[in-house]
C-alpha cells in the first residue's frame, strides 16, 4: 500500500466511510476529540506538567511562551512537509498544544497580580 492510499484508507477509517452507517459531524467531532484528549492525558502522564509549569532548563520561557515555540516548531513542519501520512501526529500535536496554549493563557489571567 503507498503512502497515499495508507493515509487515505487511515482518513476513511476515521470518517467511517467504508461502513454502514457514516458518522456524522456531531459524532466526528466527538471522536476526534476524544483521541486528542487522550493524547494529552498519555503525555501528562508521561511528562507531568511541563507543559504548563516548564522546568526552564535550557529555555527561560514561561508555559506560554515555551507553548507557542512548540506550536511553531509544528507549523514550520507542516508548512514545510505538507499535510501527509507523515504529518498527520503533527496535526494532532499541534491541536493538543493549542488546547495547552488555551489553559496556560487562562492560568495566567486566574494568578493574583503583585
Amino acid at each position: 500500500m503507498t503512502k497515499d492510499n495508507d493515509y487515505t484508507s487511515k482518513l476513511n477509517n476515521l470518517l467511517n466511510i467504508n461502513r454502514y452507517e457514516p458518522m456524522d459531524t456531531r459524532d466526528l467531532i466527538i471522536e476526534t476529540s476524544k483521541q486528542v484528549t487522550d493524547l494529552l492525558l498519555e503525555k501528562n502522564a508521561a511528562y507531568g506538567d511541563s507543559a504548563l509549569y516548564p522546568v526552564g532548563i535550557f529555555s527561560k520561557g514561561n508555559a506560554v511562551d515555551s507553548l507557542c515555540a512548540r506550536i511553531d516548531d509544528k507549523l514550520m513542519r507542516i508548512k514545510s512537509k505538507g499535510i501527509t501520512d507523515a504529518t498527520e501526529d503533527t496535526v494532532q500535536d499541534l491541536i493538543g498544544y493549542l488546547i495547552l496554549l488555551k489553559i496556560a493563557i487562562a492560568k495566567e489571567n486566574v494568578r493574583p497580580s503583585k
